[in-house]
Order: C-alpha cells, then structure tokens, then sequence
C-alpha cells in the first residue's frame, strides 16, 4: 500500500482550504511587484481587528470593488464611490477603513514618484534582505518586530493610515520581507541541524 504524504504546514493555518492555499503558494514568498504590494496593504489594513481568514474569504470581492487593486484607480476614487462600497456586502464595510485604502492609494503613488517603486522603498528597511525568524510553536511568533516599527513609522510620516506596527509586522510577513515559517513547515526554506524537525 502506498504512503500518503501528509504536508507539514505552519499551525496558524488550520483546516481552512483557502488559509491553506494562501499559506502554500503566496505567505512568505519574496515580493517586489507593486501592484500585489498594494494589495496587501489594502487588505492587511482591512483586517485591523478582524481576522486574517475573515478578509482573505471576501479578497476576490476586494479585487472588484477596488479596481484590481489598482492604485491610480483608486487614488481617484470619490466620495459616490465610498457610498457604493459601504454597500458592498462583499467587502467590509467600514467607512474609516475605505478612506484609509483611498487614502493610502494616493500615498503609494507619491512613494512611487519619490523612489521609483514602491518596492524600492519598502525593501530598504530590511536592506533588501529577508529576515528568518526561529518559529517553533504558535507563541514564538513576534507580534512585532523593529523594522515593522520604523516601517509604519515612515509610513505615518508620508500620511498613510491604518498601518501600524503590528499590521505592518503581517504586511512583511504576506510579501516576504519577513519569511516566518515554522521549522517543520514544508515551506521553510532553511532547516536546522540538531532538532527533531530536520
């Protein structure tokens, strides 16, 4: 009889085909194009006080409602167009979280102009390196880190809202400034000599 060969995943990802999809092809993996970088700083602030699974099942419906997360598009999006999202019962429908999105879409671009990409800038803060941490268990995971810290910081400055340390420190995480899979996790890539998980 032929062994079925069972994935190792990071614990935080439950049984949720989705949160196990996402996690297998996107978490953690090294991003540079603006546009994604965009999107999940719409979706990362979408999700203060909420949880991860809850804005990553109403994404696609993101997608639509915020012109494919386009950030020309929605730098010009109008107050009309803040009422018909508030509407959306596929997204949520948080007034404060909506113009922050708009808001931080005007902000990405100014970041652009300055830098040259957005990429480029959010990259600087880990010296265009990938930080590893040692994750063996749920409670090994930092809530925030330093460069999440300074990055929201400047952020703050530059007039983004919604974007605090700590959703800063998920943002690193989802575009691979940070890569936090645990040791065990099929996708961790550097294991450790001299632990059970090797």
């Amino acid at each position: 009889m032929k062994k079925i060969k069972i994935k190792r995943r990071c614990a935080w990802t439950g049984d949720d085909v989705l949160m196990q999809k996402y996690h297998d092809t996107e978490w953690g993996v090294r991003t540079l194009d603006d546009r994604k970088l965009f999107e999940f700083l719409v979706l990362e602030s979408a999700q203060a006080g909420l949880s991860w699974r809850t804005v990553l099942h109403k994404r696609e419906n993101y997608r639509k409602a915020f012109a494919n997360f386009d950030p020309q598009k929605v730098a010009r999006f109008t107050s009309n167009k803040v009422a018909s999202l508030l509407a959306d019962v596929g997204i949520i429908r948080n007034k404060a979280k909506i113009e922050a999105a708009i808001n931080n879409a005007k902000c990405f671009l100014e970041v652009q102009k300055e830098f040259g990409s957005f990429s480029k800038y959010s990259w600087k803060f880990v010296c265009g390196k990938q930080i590893r941490h040692t994750i063996r268990k749920i409670s090994d995971f930092p809530t925030v880190i330093s460069e999440a810290v300074a990055f929201a910081a400047d952020l703050k400055k530059r007039g983004f809202k919604f974007l605090g340390p700590t959703i800063i420190y998920a943002h690193m995480q989802a575009v691979g400034m940070v890569d936090d899979h645990m040791i065990g996790c099929f996708r961790r890539k550097v294991y450790y000599i001299n632990t059970k998980w090797k």
